[in-house]
């Protein structure tokens, strides 16, 4: 889907649930602009709240494009801002506090995923904004959290930091050799941002019952734990090694495919789809350990056995014909044409300015709501882009007096 498209636009005229939502957001890198961009998606208006040196961290990021003046906006950015308005402010000084404390009454919420206390320290923690601003929606999203005193409270964190410390770089690695860090990219970013979008919604639906505002505190760790909810789950049930089933990647005469066997009617679909029907009176196969045992010298080679004269999408659908769950190790530019995504308008193609054809690819919003128009959707916001505007719009401000605040390195 291109910038702007609408894919249901039939659901245009309904508008979006989040319509009237104003959000002001002082935010970098993924954890907190996801949660944003997701809830813009749903219909909010989403201030981005910048620093004059160079903006959110994530516009430095690799790779990267150049913007019209020739300023790098790294992939990281790219991902996680269409649809914002962009405003730089320094939050050290003291005029760029106030502004941010003038600027606070007119929005529903205030998100910031600043280390820990960081925000408070300047005087812009969820007091001294709810003192000027009492039903305001407050979410912090960091590494351990702001409501309770963590041990790790005062340490950096990003996405791999805690996802390692969640317990499933541990129980996933294998041997002697190292865990395999960030295996699935920004997973502790998304999950973290996903609860603090949730915790959003639940708390404008309370501020609805009540008046009152909410304070929302997201901790990465504690995401994560939720995330990988089989650590302390299986831990507890006296299971210290990997859960006993089939759950493989197997080589296809292309490449590799996935398989998921957890149940004794699929193993013997299974045994009996790739020829194998030995399998089921094979005394060492005989329970779930033993598919796990046997792994290597037993399973593998019947499957993979199979599999050599199929492709990956061949394999993939005899298993799930035969009721199993299996699926393709896609390659990028696979998925990037993968028929289903597009379908579900699951790619959003940003053109770029800086004469490169291929225009960027940012992930759609995987939220469908039948009576909800999908997109349209506006390019990232160039560094600043809408200072002088919403300084305007927002708090009055003249000409000259913007003019001294940017000269003074207040706004940029």
């Amino acid at each position: 889907m291109r910038l702007g498209d609408i894919a249901n636009a039939d659901a245009l005229a309904a508008g979006k649930p989040l319509d009237g939502i104003r959000v002001l957001a002082l935010e970098q890198m993924q954890a907190l602009p996801y949660a944003t961009q997701l809830l813009g998606r749903l219909g909010a208006e989403v201030l981005k709240v910048e620093s004059p040196k160079g903006g959110d961290m994530g516009r430095s990021s690799l790779p990267a494009m150049a913007d019209p003046d020739g300023r790098q906006v790294g992939a990281t950015f790219l991902r996680n801002n269409l649809s914002k308005r962009s405003i730089c402010i320094d939050l050290k000084s003291d005029e760029g506090r106030q502004l941010v404390l003038d600027l606070a009454p007119r929005f529903d919420v205030v998100a910031e995923n600043f280390k820990a206390g960081g925000l408070a320290r300047l005087g812009l923690g969820y007091d001294d904004v709810a003192a000027v601003h009492p039903e305001v929606i407050y979410l912090s999203v960091s590494g351990f959290g702001n409501t309770t005193e963590s041990p790790y409270k005062d340490r950096p964190a990003f996405a791999a930091i805690v996802e390692a410390m969640s317990g499933i770089y541990d129980y996933q690695a294998t041997g002697d050799r190292p865990p395999q860090a960030a295996p699935v990219g920004a997973l502790g970013d998304i999950s973290a941002a996903l609860f603090g979008a949730i915790g959003v919604l639940a708390a404008l639906r309370q501020r609805d019952r009540t008046g009152a505002g909410q304070y929302v505190d997201v901790a990465m760790l504690d995401a994560l734990v939720a995330m990988t909810d089989i650590v302390a789950n299986f831990w507890s049930m006296g299971l210290t090694e990997k859960a006993p089933l089939i759950l493989e990647n197997f080589r296809a005469a292309d490449g590799w495919f996935v398989l998921q066997v957890g149940r004794e009617p699929q193993f013997e679909a299974l045994a009996n789809l790739v020829g194998r029907p030995e399998w089921l009176s094979d005394r060492r196969l005989a329970d779930r350990s033993g598919w796990v045992r046997h792994m290597a010298d037993v399973i593998r080679p019947g499957i993979e056995g199979w599999a050599a004269e199929r492709t990956r999408q061949q394999a993939a659908a005899d298993l799930a014909a035969a009721g199993l769950a299996s699926g393709p190790c896609l390659t990028a530019e696979e998925i990037v044409h993968d028929p289903h995504v597009t379908m579900r308008d699951m790619l959003v193609e940003m053109p770029r300015v800086d004469g490169v054809d291929q225009p960027v690819l940012t992930p759609g919003n995987p939220v469908k709501i039948s009576g909800v128009a999908e997109g349209p959707e506006t390019r990232v916001p160039w560094l600043g882009e809408h200072t002088d505007a919403v300084l305007a719009s927002e708090l009055g401000l003249g000409a000259d007096r913007i003019v001294a605040l940017r000269a003074a390195g207040v706004v940029a």
